[in-house]
């Protein structure tokens, strides 16, 4: 069985190097046993999404732990998303000994039926116990060809979670990492909510794992990795990737420039609206990692199609945050003028810094 194994990985190296340029493409590893093979994860394609996040059998021993079974890999993108201060842990899994495939650095990867990614919204220090509480974990399955979404609400004793796509508020009181006391309405979103920002052109599609986000080093149990190592090693990424990807940055990492650190921000917390087919793709603005290098791209001395203030005569008016429309945006909390849409109820004060910092810093004046 060993000697078939080897002539196989052989006959893939060969027609590899027959197609790609060997230093460009980083060869698929054949793990001996695909970790889906083994894992206890329960996922019947004819019967998702279950009522109850405890049927999938994602985590080992107390559910609200979030210690994943066997094949359920954790992983993690460069620059999350903003979420009104909430901490997420993320994992994936894919069924039936299927893989993804890279299409390129700032595309999804695509993703076979049973895939399944899941992320676990929760908060610290929570009042009055000072504990950990687990709000959601959205899952985003793919089958026939499909991306489908299932939410699931946790119950306040954290030993469950239910499937709910309706949409709910809870308000929260927690203690950040400066030992300051904070309020959330905390907003798990309904079908319509996740549809608006994971479109494009009308078709449900993930938003973080793309190569640009996970070429990273994780901590996993056994050891640092990359992630794409990682997941090529699981067997969860096959046909090979380029050893040299165009990656974000960390978006609060000083050792990086003003603008990357912006770029890197707008990208995951804006880009998924602002791009061709997405829902505010009649706006000037393209975030994505791959378009910004253009600060024009970032709105900077461009004039707003939409003037809902006369003093905000451009989006990013390069040395003044009090004529840029982004900037007021990002400061607002109002439903109809905040940004992002949604997924936002707080003023993220860091992020509002850092966009401070570079706005003052453009120059020549937009006039």
């Amino acid at each position: 069985m060993k000697k078939v194994l080897l002539l196989i990985i052989l006959v893939m190296a060969v027609f590899i190097s027959c197609t790609h340029d060997p230093e460009e493409l980083i060869a698929p590893v054949v793990p001996d046993t695909p970790a889906n093979d083994t894992s206890a994860v329960v996922f019947d394609m004819t019967a998702v999404p279950y009522p109850l996040l405890s049927t999938y059998n994602f985590y080992a021993g107390p559910m609200a732990d979030l210690e994943p079974v066997e094949g359920v890999l954790p992983y993690d993108v460069i620059t999350p998303l903003f979420s009104d201060y909430a901490h997420k842990k993320r994992f994936i899994w894919i069924a039936n000994g299927a893989a993804a495939q890279y299409v390129d650095d700032m595309s999804i990867l695509d993703f076979p039926d049973g895939a399944v990614l899941i992320k676990n919204f929760y908060y610290d220090n929570v009042l009055p116990q000072n504990d950990r509480r687990i709000m959601e974990t959205r899952i985003l399955f793919k089958r026939n060809g499909a991306w489908e979404f299932a939410d699931y609400r946790w119950n306040q004793e954290q030993t469950e979670a239910y499937f709910d796509l309706n949409g709910s508020i809870t308000p929260l009181d927690w203690v950040d990492e400066l030992g300051v006391t904070r309020h959330v309405d905390y907003r798990i979103p309904a079908a319509a909510e996740c549809h608006t920002c994971h479109k494009i052109s009308g078709v449900d599609t993930p938003i973080g794992p793309k190569p640009q986000n996970l070429n990273r080093t994780y901590d996993y149990s056994s050891g640092s990795s990359n992630q794409l190592a990682k997941w090529a090693e699981m067997g969860y990424l096959q046909g090979g990737y380029p050893g040299s990807i165009a990656t974000t940055v960390r978006w609060d990492d000083p050792a990086e420039t003003l603008t990357d650190r912006v770029r890197a921000y707008v990208d995951m917390n804006c880009a998924h609206c602002h791009g061709e087919g997405r829902h505010c793709d009649y706006r000037p603005m393209r975030f994505a990692w791959h378009e910004s290098s253009d600060v024009v791209n970032l709105g900077v001395c461009v004039p707003p199609e939409d003037l809902i203030d006369p003093s905000y005569i451009y989006i990013v008016s390069a040395g003044n945050t009090n004529r840029s429309m982004l900037y007021h945006r990002l400061t607002s909390t109002a439903e109809d003028v905040r940004m992002p849409l949604l997924g936002r109820t707080l003023v993220h004060q860091e992020a509002v810094d850092l966009f401070t910092e570079w706005i003052n810093t453009l120059s020549p004046p937009c006039d």
